[in-house]
């Protein structure tokens, strides 16, 4: 299966649906729904509230996810917002700011 990439100079400014994996290396501000995995790259920087199965951060995102299996910030990963999903991941040297909830 193939990811769709938004690339380091491109910058969407709304609403993005979709059933299929998504990576960001650019910007993206407005909202994201996702059936599948969303990938914030090391480039990348969202502002937005997110709702997906799982998100991967390594760039920055600004605003809420609720994943209805998984979120992991990585080591490099920036996040300000509340995220809600069964299971959390928060690497060492991680940024994060906001509020947890892993209730079903």
């Amino acid at each position: 299966m193939t990811n769709t990439i938004i690339g380091n100079t491109i910058v969407i400014d709304g609403e993005i649906n979709g059933e299929e994996d998504l990576v960001i290396r650019g910007t993206v501000k407005g909202k994201i729904a996702l059936k599948e995995s969303l990938y914030v790259e090391n480039s990348g920087n969202v502002e937005a509230d997110i709702e997906t199965r799982n998100v991967e951060v390594s760039g920055t995102v600004t605003g809420n996810i609720v994943a209805s299996d998984k979120v992991e910030i990585k080591s490099d990963g920036r996040m300000v917002g509340d995220i809600k999903a069964p299971r959390i991941l928060i690497a060492d040297g991680a940024n994060f700011k906001g509020n947890v909830d892993m209730g079903r």
